[in-house]
């Protein structure tokens, strides 16, 4: 299923080749530093001659930032780095922690996956399976107006958050064949939810989901994925992301996302990094040291 290179490191989306791949079938600006583990970074150049490059989900523990300092498209410009793990390296070389960290809910797969669920999830799993839904499992089709697409869309606008526009989602389907897994739980020939699960690499991420009012009277989200982590595990994946979670403003969703077994780890906060200044704004990173670095 994959080869040594996948076998190497669970790469976040952001930081896969797969991801790379979409943006440049899409024209997407971006550098690629080819190395051991390498390193995608988006880039945005302003009408003034600015530019700003984005490092997100990148795994620092052993990879030295300082050595592009130096590189065509780096050294002139601002760099916002959101660190994978807690990197304290970042304060050396002169970053400044600009916000605090994220948590995300992580589902290792090499594990008895109901054995691990909170007892209230299993039970809802259970609740849906007795009513005899229905789960296919198919490639992501290729249609802006796909009923999936359009209900998150209407979700998102309704509920005020963002997430990758249609186009893009669709982008990274075509680019990468077979790697956008559509799940959909059916109530005799009715859709009640679904989620599309991108795959890259040895570790899939949840990308969107829906459920409708009767699809949640029936835990029917449940049921999905429960299936799409089954069907994941089978075929060697080893991790599933289920993305950023938010114990504060939504521990509905927080609970859902770690209740089903999945684990909850911090991520290293966002920063900022303008290379020629060096070490100069070192003494500014110290001021919040504590919550970036622990």
């Amino acid at each position: 299923m994959f080869d040594s290179s996948d076998r190497a490191l669970p790469q976040p989306l952001q930081q896969h080749a797969n991801f790379a791949r979409t943006l440049r079938a899409i024209g997407q600006n971006h550098l690629f530093f080819e190395s051991n583990t390498p390193l995608l970074m988006l880039r945005r150049r302003f009408s003034i001659g600015f530019a700003v490059n984005l490092l997100s989900r990148v795994d620092l523990r052993s990879r030295d930032l300082s050595q592009f300092r130096n590189s065509k498209g780096v050294r002139r410009s601002l760099m916002l780095i959101t660190p994978d793990h807690p990197s304290p390296e970042l304060e050396d070389m002169g970053a400044v922690p600009i916000l605090t960290p994220a948590s995300v809910a992580e589902w290792h797969l090499d594990q008895d996956l109901l054995g691990v669920m909170h007892q209230k999830w299993r039970n809802r799993l259970r609740h849906a399976e007795a009513h005899g839904l229905r789960v296919t499992r198919q490639i992501m089709p290729q249609s802006s107006d796909h009923w999936l697409l359009q209900a998150d869309l209407a979700q998102r606008q309704a509920r005020g958050y963002r997430s990758w526009p249609i186009a893009l989602t669709l982008a990274y389907c075509r680019a990468n064949p077979g790697a956008g897994k559509l799940f959909t739980a059916h109530e005799g020939k009715v859709p009640v939810a679904g989620i599309l699960v991108l795959c890259h690499g040895t570790a899939a991420t949840y990308h969107i989901g829906y459920t409708t009012p009767r699809g949640k009277s029936l835990s029917a989200h449940n049921l999905l994925l429960h299936n799409a982590a089954k069907w994941l595990k089978s075929k060697g994946y080893e991790r599933f992301d289920l993305g950023l979670i938010d114990s504060v403003h939504a521990p509905g969703l927080a609970r859902f996302k770690l209740e089903c077994g999945a684990r909850c780890r911090r991520l290293g906060g966002t920063w900022a990094w303008f290379p020629p200044l060096g070490t100069a704004l070192r003494p500014l990173a110290r001021l919040d040291r504590q919550s970036f670095l622990t």
